[in-house]
């Protein structure tokens, strides 16, 4: 039995393999009076059935050193801890039997090779060779990772278990959390019904590593954590007569994974429809749920087609258990935005093992340091929006999320389930016009507009999408005369108080001491010169600003204002909703904006970067002269109640000019045209704001602010990387995220953003160059190439943007 303390510094809730990684990680940064939680037994709910595949290549550069970090750490735990991990570097395939699925993996392959991953491209014949059991019909081309491995979850879980515990760390089993105190935003302790009875253990931190349970748990800490469990299913052959060490084989067309364990063949799933699951029984503790051979069955007729020897033995398992899946099919970790010492790490989409060893490391180091060790907002759970807690809402949407792990990974797929939820006030009117809707942070937003007699729906692929030639035209409307497109969803955060200016002063790399009326454009910076956050702050009184935000970070922009709030007299609301935004652009937005209102819209009158109220049609509206397009324009914030009649106005007074209505992917491919930064792609927490190249809107010269130092330090030292603009010069080829920059023919780096520039004709990316003890001219001198799935492309550098450098156009 275990004796529990009174006291603790930090206690873990759940013993599964993320639970054991943050308990290791936190006694390895030496934390003394570590408390690890567990309802049942280490690894009983998940963690003990799961497969054990273990890759390095992950979606994004910081997700692929998570996993990357996971697989060396497991390689050395055994001898660390003298517990048997089963980890062994077997290597593994994944195949394609599409031209599509091929590109996926080219793809993939090149943005490993920017990422330091060994990966190699092998045609069927080398998949062959290396798995010969696999029948190559249909089988196009596959990538082989040799570092790939696989191991034993509940070992592993246990080896980690072990190593906290050898640093003092306490692991009790048998012991369920049953409440907590709180006082405002901090739990201050944990009731518990262990072995002995109940007790209570106050605490300075809690970490939320329940697994399926962690959105009750969530609940229970006060914090929202989405996610639900799903049915996943696998089967166990038989022996199989000389089968020898395989690589892990991945056949994502047909939504299977196979791994031979002891001369066993497993054959894993991950169905397009999946079983939602719930609600989970107290008595849960290594349990399956019952077979669904026919729901299984469709996979396994492919299998035994793709692997025939599964079909001369027989199954030995047919084994359903639960695992929890997210919303966007990526995992809960950090700060939760509702609480002050909650912290979670939770619902890991069926790769908790590759993925645990690296998330218990980044939140151990995040919890120590108080900010997070590098770029995570892949995962930090402050991306999740209050809604989606919903358990109708994460019920629908899981029946889909599970399958996704295997589909192909177009860009700009959207997910089909959980849809509708949040609508701006034009949804109605840019639904009649033939609007396309994607879907971010719950918000539908108008990607494109359908033209008469065209599908009003995405047709996927990798090259030029059915909506390519849409996009080209709202771009020429933008960039030659006029287009209006719907901003609502951009988050709007209200900052009032005797305090407001003092107080963003601290937290905005610019001067907020600016005249009511006036738009800066700034960031939040840490300590470090990174950005948190990237908004415009438009003054509106002596006491009041607006802070606008991305949509998507609108929660963690404003979680990031209130942690740094301290005692000032300032009240922060979300408004978002109270809003509607029309963004008016184009060379001709002044004359469609003066045939609406009779106010003074001339330069004297409103330069670029002011606001003020107007008259519109028969109401009133908000006019912001900014531009996220690099156009003479204005975003125009109506309130909800009178947005109908805005744009009902501006419609109509627009149809004898031309005026075009534009969706999100038209503002994508005009801001990088100018080089406007997107934040989570190419700034992020551990991008500097001056290698970023956004020195200009950072004044050291005011007092103390956050990140002042490492500004003053960078400029002293000097920049060792800059980002640059790359456009390919054959107009061809298209540009996403993650495609490898070369240099010379050597690769430096990687696109951060990418998108088809249908101005300047061509595919245009941003990206980051070395450049130590360089000057600017010493960079362009290079060459520059981007590879794009395997094949190199010659490319124009540029520090400045390509479109409009001198920014003259926003300010006709």
């Amino acid at each position: 039995m275990t004796n529990l303390p009174d006291k603790a510094r930090v206690i873990i809730i759940g013993g599964g393999i993320v639970g054991c990684s943050v308990a290791y990680h936190l006694a390895k940064l030496g934390w003394k009076d570590v408390v690890l939680l567990e309802r049942k037994q280490l690894t009983s709910g998940t963690t003990w059935h799961a497969a054990g595949l273990i890759a390095q290549l992950r979606a994004t550069a910081n997700m692929t050193r998570l996993a990357k970090y996971s697989q060396e750490l497991y390689g050395d735990l055994e001898a660390e801890t003298g517990v048997a991990t089963g980890f062994k570097r077997v290597g593994s395939i994944t195949v394609a039997l599409t031209e599509e699925r091929r590109e996926e993996l080219y793809r993939s392959a090149a943005m490993a090779r920017a990422f330091g991953v060994d990966i190699e491209e092998i045609s069927p014949n080398e998949i062959g060779v290396r798995y010969p059991h696999l029948n190559l019909q249909d089988v196009v081309a596959g990538v082989y990772l040799d570092k790939d491995g696989q191991g034993d979850p509940g070992n592993i879980a246990l080896a980690l278990a072990k190593g906290a515990r050898q640093r003092g760390a306490v692991v009790a089993e048998h012991t369920r959390v049953t409440g907590v105190r709180r006082e405002g935003r901090r739990i201050t302790g944990v009731d518990y019904d262990g072995a002995s009875g109940p007790g209570h253990i106050a605490c300075d931190q809690v970490v939320n590593c329940a697994g399926m349970w962690g959105h009750d748990v969530g609940k229970m800490l006060g914090t929202n954590v989405p996610l639900q469990a799903c049915e996943h299913f696998y089967i166990v052959s038989e022996p199989v007569a000389g089968l020898t060490q395989l690589p892990v084989l991945r056949v994502p067309d047909e939504c299977a994974y196979y791994k031979e364990d002891a001369g066993k063949l497993m054959l894993g799933a991950f169905e397009p429809v999946s079983k939602p699951w719930g609600p989970i029984p107290e008595s849960f503790e290594f349990d399956q749920l019952p077979e669904d051979f026919d729901h299984f069955e469709p996979i396994l007729e492919m299998a035994v087609n793709r692997l025939p020897m599964l079909g001369t033995v027989g199954i030995h398992t047919f084994f359903n258990g639960p695992e929890s899946f997210t919303p966007d099919d990526a995992y809960h970790l950090g700060q939760a935005p509702e609480m002050d010492n909650v912290w979670a790490a939770a619902g890991f989409n069926s790769i908790g093992i590759q993925s645990a060893g690296g998330a218990g490391m980044a939140l151990a180091q995040w919890m120590q340091d108080g900010e997070k060790p590098f770029d995570l907002g892949d995962v930090d759970i402050s991306r999740m929006q209050p809604f989606q807690g919903n358990k109708q809402y994460l019920m629908e949407r899981s029946t889909e999320t599970l399958g996704l792990l295997y589909a192909d990974h177009f860009p700009y797929r959207q997910k089909a389930t959980g849809r509708g939820v949040r609508r701006s006030p034009f949804h109605a009117q840019l639904a009649g016009q033939g609007a396309v809707f994607g879907e971010l942070a719950g918000w539908e937003r108008a990607n494109w507009f359908a033209q008469a007699g065209q599908q009003a729906e995405y047709q996927y692929g990798w090259k030029r999408q059915n909506f390519f030639d849409n996009v080209a035209a709202e771009v020429n409307a933008v960039r030659t005369n006029v287009g209006m497109y719907d901003m609502s969803s951009f988050g709007k955060l209200r900052v009032e108080g005797r305090d407001a200016e003092a107080f963003l002063n601290h937290v905005c790399g610019a001067d907020m001491s600016v005249p009511a009326g006036r738009i800066v454009y700034t960031q939040f910076l840490n300590a470090r010169g990174g950005i948190e956050a990237d908004v415009t702050v438009t003054r509106l009184s002596e006491t009041a600003y607006l802070v606008v935000t991305p949509a998507a970070t609108r929660l963690a922009d404003e979680t990031w204002l209130r942690r740094h709030l301290g005692d000032r007299a300032v009240v922060i609301t979300d408004v978002t909703a109270g809003e509607g935004v029309l963004a008016v652009m184009g060379p001709n937005a002044r004359r469609l904006m003066q045939a609406v209102s009779p106010s003074d819209l001339g330069n004297d009158a409103q330069p670029f970067g002011t606001a003020r109220e107007i008259e519109l049609g028969m109401g009133l509206a908000r006019a912001h002269r900014v531009s996220y397009v690099g156009e003479l324009g204005w975003e125009l914030y109506v309130s909800a109640d009178m947005a109908a009649h805005a744009f009902e106005t501006l419609f109509a007074a627009g149809q004898s000019m031309g005026l075009k209505l534009c969706g999100l992917h038209m503002m994508d491919s005009a801001r990088i045209e100018k080089a406007f930064r997107h934040f989570g792609h190419d700034i992020t927490c551990e991008d500097h704001v001056l290698e970023a190249g956004l020195g200009f809107a950072v004044k050291t010269a005011k007092p103390a602010f956050i990140g002042r130092d490492a500004v003053l330090a960078k400029r002293d030292e000097g920049l060792n990387r800059r980002l640059m603009q790359f456009r390919l010069r054959d107009p061809e080829p298209l540009l996403y995220h993650n495609e490898p920059i070369l240099r010379d023919g050597a690769i430096v780096g990687y696109l951060s953003s990418g998108a088809y520039g249908h101005h300047l004709g061509g595919a245009i990316g941003l990206g980051y160059v070395p450049c130590r003890g360089e000057t600017a001219a010493e960079v362009l001198a290079s060459s520059y190439d981007i590879d794009v799935a395997g094949v190199r492309v010659a490319a124009e550098a540029s520090l400045k943007p390509l479109y409009d450098p001198k920014s003259e156009r926003v300010r006709i």
